[in-house]
């Protein structure tokens, strides 16, 4: 799939404030400095379509982003920063919460892990959470680059076993650079094909 256009939307402070769509969204979300920004950009093509900060948090709104027109990337702040006060750091939980429940037009929410550690208590509670919310969503394994191949496949292993001892069916896994843009064709090859399957659910029957 090729990506022509893609043009920021709005921000939202809350669920309320969210644009009225009935695109199909694709969020992104991860663990503080995960590198989510970056993969953002590498993925639209533009440099400086997510600013990317060296403050891990730097994202404090849902950020929507319009691509081709057909389908809407949406950045969602990252859980787990330190330097938040307990309010914003329940907002935030209530904002991201609220987002993931009852956007009914979200179609998979990717879940950014850094690779190059073993599981993080977290991650996987944020992975759970979704799973018991029956939410659609993906692994995406960060940081490739740096991380060498046999210990990234350990630390997907291991993370799938935390998974599997839910008692859930494992998701789907990317994994990918922003700096070498290894997933990149991957990544919108599985959106290309979700967005496929939305055309033909929405068309009519003869």
């Amino acid at each position: 799939m090729l990506i022509r256009s893609a043009t920021f939307q709005t921000s939202a402070p809350d669920l309320a404030s969210c644009p009225v769509s009935d695109l199909p969204e694709f969020a992104f979300i991860g663990r503080s400095n995960v590198g989510k920004s970056s993969l953002l950009n590498m993925l639209a093509g533009w440099k400086e379509l997510a600013k990317v900060s060296p403050v891990p948090g730097h994202t404090q709104l849902i950020n929507f982003f319009a691509v081709d027109r057909t389908w809407t990337l949406v950045d969602l702040p990252g859980y787990g920063f330190a330097k938040t006060s307990k309010g914003d750091r329940d907002r935030f939980q209530h904002m991201i919460a609220s987002y993931l429940s009852s956007r009914p037009n979200l179609s998979c929410v990717f879940v950014l892990i850094d690779s190059r550690h073993t599981p993080q208590q977290i991650d996987v509670d944020f992975v759970q959470w979704l799973l018991d919310a029956g939410t659609p969503m993906a692994l995406v394994f960060t940081k490739i680059d740096v991380t060498k191949p046999s210990h990234l496949k350990k630390n997907i292993a291991l993370f799938e076993e935390r998974i599997s001892a839910m008692g859930f069916g494992l998701p789907l896994v990317f994994t990918c650079s922003s700096e070498t843009r290894a997933g990149r064709p991957e990544l919108l090859d599985f959106i290309g094909k979700t967005l496929g399957c939305h055309q033909l659910a929405d068309s009519p029957i003869p």
